[in-house]
């Protein structure tokens, strides 16, 4: 008898299967997988496609020099670009998205209104979409270089992305954090900016810099605005040789290496902050 009333409270102690579920995440994303050192083995998904992509570029260029060779080079000129208008529209759009993200927390509701607005507007438009709008629209009231017009068009597209980021962050540090810090005295102000965000800072950098690959990757759409950046110098190449499919495939490996270097990068920057 009491092993039967010791397996009826186990059952009863069990969480039903719906609610195990409920709390299952699944991330996804369309940035490159960040290594951790979870994953330290020698040949693990990270290492062997950058050993293969590598690899491969090193073969076709050295003992395949007409005309890998001549592509590498010619293609690897747009390198400079493509980090310039990464760069830039990745600070661009981390300052939207601080103040996008910041709004959507806020008690104001002008503020907090217009927040959802623009998340939601931007988020419902290709973002090819809204850099020829930009570069257009832009171009019949000011003198506008293509540069400045993809740097713009990528702040803004990104930035809607960047403050849910920054929302799911702040809304991820406990609220008790806030109640202390206001109970010692700060303002709300001082409390968000003294404790709450450098603690949002280390859960969202992850995402940030899965943010940043794909803006690396996406940012080869500003070829259609005549930027010269690896896309680009790789179509005028095909222009003048017709050789569309060895051009393609270069320019796939250069993305694809620079691509797997950032995670790289991203995943050590997560590791220090991890460790302070």
């Amino acid at each position: 008898m009491a092993s039967v009333n010791s397996t009826k409270q186990k059952k009863k102690d069990k969480p039903p299967i719906a609610a195990v579920e409920a709390t299952a995440h699944i991330a996804v994303t369309d940035g490159a997988l960040i290594p951790n050192r979870s994953n330290a083995r020698i040949f693990n998904s990270w290492r062997i496609t950058f050993l293969l992509a590598a690899l491969l570029l090193v073969i076709l260029t050295i003992f395949n020099p007409a005309p890998f060779r001549e592509i590498f080079f010619v293609t690897l000129k747009g390198v400079p670009v493509t980090f310039q208008v990464t760069v830039f529209a990745i600070m661009g759009s981390l300052v939207l998205g601080l103040l996008c993200g910041l709004g959507q927390v806020s008690q104001t509701r002008m503020w907090n209104l217009l927040s959802g607005v623009y998340v939601e507007l931007i988020r419902g438009i290709p973002l090819l979409v809204q850099l020829i709008f930009i570069y257009y629209a832009l171009g019949r009231f000011f003198q506008v270089e293509g540069i400045i017009a993809a740097i713009i068009a990528l702040s803004i597209c990104y930035g809607a992305y960047m403050g849910e980021i920054f929302r799911a962050g702040i809304q991820a540090v406990p609220k008790g954090q806030m109640e202390a810090a206001i109970a010692l005295g700060l303002s709300r102000g001082q409390a968000l900016r003294k404790v709450i965000l450098p603690q949002t800072m280390k859960i969202i950098l992850p995402a940030i810099g899965n943010e940043f690959i794909a803006m690396l990757k996406d940012s080869s759409l500003v070829s259609v605005i005549a930027l010269r950046d690896i896309l680009r110098r790789g179509r005028e190449y095909i222009s003048r040789t017709f050789l569309s499919l060895e051009t393609m495939l270069i320019v796939a490996l250069i993305y694809l290496i620079i691509t797997l270097v950032l995670s790289r990068i991203v995943a050590m920057m997560e590791e220090r902050f991890k460790n302070e």
